[in-house]
């Protein structure tokens, strides 16, 4: 089967005063029909940046360099304007951290969804709002036909986010990337959503890449993992394998953080340091000086170890080390 998303040495950099930062550097991974892949990684690793390179909204001082982003097999990057905001929303869809980037306050939902229907298809405002109710229903929202009638501020923040997933949905698309949408809900109205969007994924064979630092989000939500460390995928793998048996020292940090894996009282370990600056980078692998397994190899910069499941180091962890 065929990759519904492939990314191939995606690399964006972003021009400052100080110099260029590259925000992505090199990225490939692929995501097959109705699975689920969670893009994992700290603030400031290129996670957000990724999907919005996916989907070429850079804008300046940032630029796409290098690299491939094809969809159903047609390379985004290669099409004209027109064409890209033709892909946008009916091949390709994007769910927002925040709705309210979605949402106009001032137009009721019903209005704003037949709108994005209408700028794909020839159909009429009848049968748009039809098409905006049944997405309502799809995402689980009641009263889809009532809310269809609301102004954005009217609905809660979860409602809100379910409006968001459902406008993304309404073409059909083969891949969506969402931002974190979740992020900012409380717990049950985030484990609804999530189950939602599993089953979408299963129900429709949308591929979906979900970026986020919640590693607890994607083990129940996710099949693969690709993990990102200050602009590169430093591991990848279904996420068994990578919750499982960890290969690269930084994902075995954010796992052993987590502290649902500790006894109560117990200080959590931390991964020592911070965050790299991407403008100034460690020479070699940029996890080295915060790295407990760093040695003078690490200076140069490593290449993958692993086929399916992949670790970007020098010396990756092996069973007798978890």
């Amino acid at each position: 089967m065929s990759a519904a998303l492939e990314v191939r040495n995606l690399t964006t950099r972003f021009d400052t005063r100080r110099g260029p930062v590259t925000a992505v550097n090199g990225v490939s991974f692929s995501v097959q029909p109705g699975r689920i892949m969670g893009l994992v990684g700290e603030s400031g690793s290129g996670k957000s940046v990724t999907g919005f390179s996916i989907l070429g909204l850079i804008d300046a001082p940032g630029r796409i360099t290098d690299g491939e982003v094809l969809v159903d097999g047609t390379d985004l990057r290669s099409l004209s304007p027109d064409a890209l905001r033709r892909m946008r929303g009916k091949h390709v869809a994007m769910v927002f951290q925040d709705p309210m980037m979605t949402l106009n306050p001032v137009l009721r939902v019903g209005d704003q969804m037949a709108m994005a229907v209408r700028v794909h298809d020839r159909v009429s405002k009848a049968a748009a709002w039809d098409r905006a109710r049944k997405a309502l229903e799809t995402v689980g929202i009641p009263s889809p036909a009532e809310r269809l009638k609301a102004y954005p501020h009217q609905l809660s923040g979860g409602m809100r986010q379910r409006v968001a997933i459902a406008t993304a949905l309404l073409h059909g698309p083969s891949v969506i990337i969402a931002d974190e949408p979740t992020t900012a809900l409380d717990v049950s109205i985030q484990g609804q959503i999530l189950a939602e969007v599993r089953r979408l994924a299963d129900e429709t064979g949308t591929a979906i890449v979900w970026v986020t630092h919640d590693l607890a989000v994607v083990s129940s939500l996710a099949d693969d993992i690709s993990v990102m460390y200050a602009g590169r995928i430093v591991e990848s793998g279904t996420t068994e394998e990578v919750l499982s048996a960890p290969r690269h020292p930084y994902t075995h940090g954010l796992i052993d953080s987590v502290p649902t894996r500790h006894a109560p009282g117990r200080e959590l370990p931390q991964i020592p340091g911070s965050t790299p600056q991407l403008i100034n980078l460690p020479e070699g692998c940029a996890f080295r000086p915060r790295c407990p397994r760093a040695t003078a190899a690490c200076a140069v910069q490593p290449s993958k170890s692993g086929e399916t499941h992949f670790a970007l180091c020098h010396h990756p962890l092996t069973e007798a080390d978890r």
